[in-house]
């Protein structure tokens, strides 16, 4: 198993940007929809079409410094330039300035990014600024965005939000200091494109019992080798291991596109398919990061009591614990939570990252193949588990 889950990790990250709608997405779906062929299950792309973000031009300007960046994706976007003061967020500056805060388990740092993405949205939704400047955190590389993913990609709202590396925080906070004046420019537009959710299932012996849903996102930004790839190995080897069953229980699974834009593609497969949100006997949830080498983290989510006892009795098995473990009744992270707000059941797998989103979460570097090995074990425990229940 641990030779096949850094082989798919691997090729996953080697096709590139995993953006939706790229060219590398396209490739990640036939890839992905020829790995399921190999293990005899017959897989489905479900194309569909969507105007995607094409950067024209995307930079900052001040001082002697001239950054180039990536726009949020749900801002309002300018085919112009914006010039003004440059001041810290929330400050009666043209442009505001502030550093985006790492994922992390951590309580004291989860309070304190809450109230910054707090304080972002309310310069966004207030327009209080002309345009806003995000700096990739200090703990990443230097070089590169970490990008933040866009929940209202088919609503954008407020000034043009542009994410820069972190390089030049130090010039560009004395630079604030000074009272400088910068210009942002976030020129883009909308391009034509398609993108595929990835779906198959297996049948069970009994089809009166209700099926076993799995799901895992396959697009997120850059190559994202330990957020993504953990979530499709596990995918691929749940679905040999319930193939070789032979259980009373359908499961059916999605690999989702759209994930980086308000989960897009899990709004397709719910809109396609609307009684299985609360029909689905379990829904589970291969969420992000759960491979990551660097300041790694698992978090579990689950809806009720039932749900956690099997997957901490898996996680007993092979010797590994979460971090933390999310309260029932609290809104939880990732697509799990599209289930949360439509009542289903449902058990999730997400996680912290040194390089969460970020261009230099790349194979092997970024990824904890034994560890991750040991986490896909307990996720195919549970799911032959769930699908060989008769009741």
């Amino acid at each position: 198993m641990q030779e096949r889950i850094a082989s798919i990790i691997e090729e996953y990250d080697a096709q590139g940007d995993h953006r939706t709608g790229t060219e590398a997405d396209a490739r990640g779906a036939e890839w992905l929809a020829a790995r399921i062929e190999n293990l005899g299950v017959k897989s489905e792309l479900d194309t569909f079409a969507f105007k995607r973000i094409q950067i024209n031009t995307a930079g900052f300007r001040v001082g002697t410094l001239t950054i180039e960046g990536v726009p949020l994706f749900d801002c309002g976007l300018t085919g112009g330039e914006v010039e003004g003061s440059i001041g810290a967020l929330g400050s009666d500056a043209d442009i505001g300035v502030a550093m985006s805060l790492p994922i992390t388990s951590n309580q004291a740092d989860l309070v304190r990014r809450q109230s910054a993405a707090a304080e972002l949205e309310e310069a966004r939704r207030t327009s209080r600024h002309k345009a806003i400047v995000l700096v990739t955190d200090e703990s990443m590389p230097t070089e590169g965005v970490a990008a933040i993913n866009a929940p209202h990609f088919l609503k954008p709202y407020g000034p043009p939000v542009l994410q820069i590396p972190n390089r030049h925080w130090r010039e560009i906070c004395a630079l604030m200091e000074g009272k400088a004046r910068a210009t942002v420019i976030v020129a883009c537009d909308y391009v034509d494109a398609s993108t595929s959710n990835v779906q198959a299932s297996v049948a069970g012996s009994d089809p009166s019992l209700a099926p076993l849903l799995v799901m895992t996102p396959r697009s997120a930004w850059w190559s994202c080798a330990s957020e993504r790839g953990g979530g499709i190995a596990a995918f691929l080897e749940i679905m040999r291991a319930v193939r070789e069953l032979n259980a009373p229980r359908t499961v059916i699974f999605t690999a989702n596109t759209g994930h980086e834009l308000g989960h897009i593609g899990l709004d397709r497969f719910l809109g396609a398919n609307p009684g299985l949100l609360t029909q689905a006997q379990t829904w589970m949830h291969l969420g992000a990061n759960f491979a990551a080498r660097l300041d790694g983290g698992i978090r579990l989510q689950y809806s009720n009591e039932d749900l956690r006892s099997l997957v901490l009795s898996h996680c007993g098995r092979q010797q590994v614990a979460p971090l933390s473990e999310a309260p029932y009744g609290a809104r939880p992270a990732g697509e799990a939570r599209n289930i949360f707000d439509g009542g289903g059941n449902y058990v999730s797998i997400v996680g912290r990252n040194g390089l969460f989103h970020h261009p230099m979460d790349r194979f092997p570097d970024a990824v904890d193949v034994p560890l991750t090995t040991r986490w896909v074990a307990v996720l195919v425990g549970v799911a032959t588990d769930l699908a060989a229940r008769s009741t």
